[in-house]
């Protein structure tokens, strides 16, 4: 089939949904799909990134969220440039990536001719900033959902939103994982280590829940001095992370700023503790299957798109960041009880397979061959 992927957002620059849409992109091709992805255009774009494979429509603009986070998403497009790129390619399928997210979804939506599959990802915090930016997005959604065949959600978080507005069938696939890509350490030498490394790997913003981690990590210390913090990763609250620090006199705390992703990997094998003390919205984490594939244990905020994906055994890894004599608690206890966190890894190890790759674009192409078969093309597009 002729696939479409739709991202709004700056597919040049690292996030969640931009790295789902390019491992989509690479497992349907290699099922023997013809792929392209239809993005904004960033306003630098080096020219590794202009490939047949990418369309770009329209340029990116900035858009500060109300998650406190920096995105470039689609500004503006040229709809005779649309129409042009729908006649030129004539997709049997166009799958949009947050299709909520303005303009360019809506604006390829109103003009194709298509079968339309949406996948939301977002969950949006119960905030007055986030209450009044829904009543402000909800119209523009309802307008979009009109046109759209196939509804799918990454959790049931992400898929609250969209529920209440429409009584169409939102199914659940979660996000994927290569684990070709993550794998265990050969051995686990965390018991021989005379200093244990507790990672933190993302942005470093106000819902991600770094203070509190600094807070039990302040804690912990009192009575545990064979622990240090690797804090990996930039962002708009590094500066104040970085004063609380020398405030509290915390020690053994490392900043090492943006990382590579060769560097995430090693970190992820070499490090004895993974900490993701986001405080809300998140609809999934992405993060969490890295870090089980990895084989690291993991300590995680109790928010629900966490909690998705911390099922069975994994629900000892969630704790209430806001709590910081629990949350030093739980990293003692998962750092240094042995016995549990063979049982974690071995749980993990297994859970994890569900998440693969290979196992999620199978039920997309479900989604698309069932579709595909009860809609044929239309003439003009034989």
């Amino acid at each position: 089939m002729k696939i479409g992927l739709v991202c709004p957002y700056n597919v040049v620059k690292g996030g969640g949904v931009q790295e789902i849409v390019r491992a989509m992109h690479k497992e349907l091709t290699l099922r023997g799909h013809d792929v392209r992805i239809i993005t904004p255009e960033p306003r630098e774009l080096p020219d590794a990134h202009r490939t047949k494979d990418v369309i770009f429509i329209g340029s990116a603009a900035n858009f500060n969220s109300p998650l406190h986070t920096t995105s470039q998403i689609s500004g503006t497009s040229d709809m005779y440039a649309i129409e042009q790129m729908l006649d030129r390619e004539k997709f049997d399928i166009l799958h949009f990536h947050e299709p909520w997210v303005p303009m360019l979804s809506r604006q390829i939506l109103s003009r194709s001719r298509s079968i339309n599959v949406a996948t939301f990802h977002a969950k949006l915090p119960e905030t007055v900033m986030s209450r009044t930016l829904t009543a402000i997005v909800t119209p523009y959604t309802k307008a979009v959902l009109r046109d759209l065949d196939h509804l799918t959600a990454v959790s049931e978080p992400a898929a609250e939103y969209v529920r209440t507005m429409t009584d169409a069938t939102v199914e659940i696939i979660p996000c994927g994982i290569d684990l070709s890509t993550f794998k265990p350490p050969e051995t686990f030498a965390s018991v021989l280590k005379p200093v244990k490394t507790i990672l933190y790997l993302g942005r470093l913003e106000r819902r991600k829940g770094v203070m509190q981690l600094l807070k039990a990590y302040q804690l912990l210390v009192e009575h545990c001095s064979d622990v240090e913090l690797v804090i990996a990763g930039d962002g708009p609250d590094r500066k104040k992370l970085e004063d609380k620090v020398e405030e509290l006199e915390l020690p053994n705390v490392k900043f090492l700023g943006y990382v590579t992703d060769k560097e995430k990997h090693k970190l992820l094998k070499t490090a004895d503790l993974f900490c993701a003390p986001a405080l809300y919205g998140e609809s999934f984490g992405i993060v969490l299957l890295e870090t089980m594939a990895s084989g690291l244990v993991t300590v995680a905020g109790d928010n629900p798109g966490y909690a998705a994906v911390m099922q069975e055994l994994g629900s000892i890894s969630l704790v209430n960041p806001k709590e910081p004599a629990e949350f030093a608690r739980r990293m003692d206890v998962m750092l240094h009880d042995e016995g549990l966190r063979r049982l974690w890894r071995k749980w993990a190890l297994s859970y994890v397979k569900q998440f693969d790759y290979g196992v999620i674009i199978d039920k997309y192409e479900v989604i698309y061959n069932t579709a595909h078969k009860a809609q044929p093309a239309l003439a003009e597009y034989a």
